[in-house]
């Protein structure tokens, strides 16, 4: 029988993280082994070794930077951002991407992944500004930290929309992972608190449920499995993880109303421990009315930009988001009244 704790990875993306490197001749994945508690530490200085420099953030000349504190919401604590802006491009209003980084609910930075998300290339190809917002991360900070950083990031980017040179009916949600779940999040808190308007959200991998209640929740030896979805998510929610108590703006896939969101993107890998809560929210999202492309790639999982980034299902994946960006941010952005 097929054993579905362990999914079939596509053949170039189980080349690309197989190693013999036991010299024992049994093969072992890069990057699938378990996080529990005690590893959060050496997981974030790996997270921080990833941190893109002041020339990678220049990118060839193509983009300028600068790093703010902003308040915190509600009064909270001040909030880290960094904002990307094309070094040419005109002085009229463009489009902005909010980005809540956020990696498994337990590492953050403004210049984690942006490299390897492809937000640099977004910037300068779309000519778009971006607003990265480093959220607080678990055990230190629970929820819900993390939403409220999101908000504050995005309530930001709409006040001084003007000052960035960002079009207010423009601003996009753009999260990856654990930022995923948060982009979520700031989308059903922006709905509920009544703006700031958000026109789009762009969910790559979210993880989005703490329940364990679905089949792709139960992977095994792939990156960021069950017992590492476990501790992130116990990470911000302690002992109500998996409990009836826990906020939809922890866990968006908690949220039971899904109407009057922006138009979403979703995508995740079929060897994704997100997989069937990606499947999920998109799915209640579209029956909600809400526009929605929903991506799920045969046999890539987590992190595949970075493992496998050659392989082919990886560069089909990226094709299939690059389209979606070039309609989101053209004339006529897809999912918006255009008259």
């Amino acid at each position: 029988m097929t054993d579905l704790t362990r999914p079939v990875l596509d053949p170039e993306v189980e080349a690309a993280v197989t190693t013999n490197s036991a010299g024992d001749n049994s093969p072992t994945r890069m990057g699938t082994q378990s996080l529990t508690p005690d590893g959060i530490p050496a997981l974030r200085e790996q997270a921080l070794s990833l941190s893109a420099s002041d020339e990678t953030l220049r990118h060839g000349g193509r983009l300028e930077f600068e790093e703010f504190s902003i308040p915190g919401f509600e009064g909270g604590p001040d909030v880290p951002v960094l904002v990307l802006r094309p070094t040419e491009g005109g002085s009229r209003p463009r489009p902005g991407i909010c980005f809540t980084h956020c990696g498994g609910k337990v590492a953050s930075g403004t210049r984690m992944a942006v490299d390897i998300l492809g937000l640099l290339d977004w910037v300068a190809d779309f000519n778009v500004v971006a607003v990265v917002v480093a959220v607080r991360v678990g055990p230190e900070h629970p929820h819900p930290a993390q939403v409220h950083d999101g908000y504050a990031g995005l309530l930001w980017v709409a006040e001084n929309a003007a000052s960035l040179g960002i079009a207010q009916d423009r601003i996009a949600l753009f999260g990856a992972s654990g930022g995923g779940g948060v982009a979520a999040a700031t989308a059903l808190l922006a709905r509920d608190r009544g703006g700031p308007a958000v026109s789009h959200q762009v969910l790559l991998s979210p993880m989005l449920d703490d329940r364990e209640i679905t089949v792709s929740s139960h992977f095994e030896d792939v990156i960021w499995d069950r017992t590492s979805n476990r501790t992130g998510w116990s990470a911000i929610l302690g002992d109500a993880c998996g409990g009836p108590e826990v906020s939809p703006y922890a866990a968006p896939s908690r949220a039971t109303d899904l109407s009057g969101l922006p138009p979403a993107y979703l995508d995740a890998g079929s060897a994704d421990t997100f997989r069937d809560e990606t499947i999920d929210y998109g799915a209640r999202l579209a029956q909600a009315g809400v526009p929605v492309d929903l991506h799920i790639w045969a046999g890539a999982m987590h992190g595949s930009e970075g493992v496998a980034p050659k392989a082919e299902v990886t560069r089909a994946a990226i094709t299939a988001r690059l389209s979606y960006l070039r309609r989101i941010f053209g004339p006529t952005p897809i999912g918006l009244d255009a008259g």
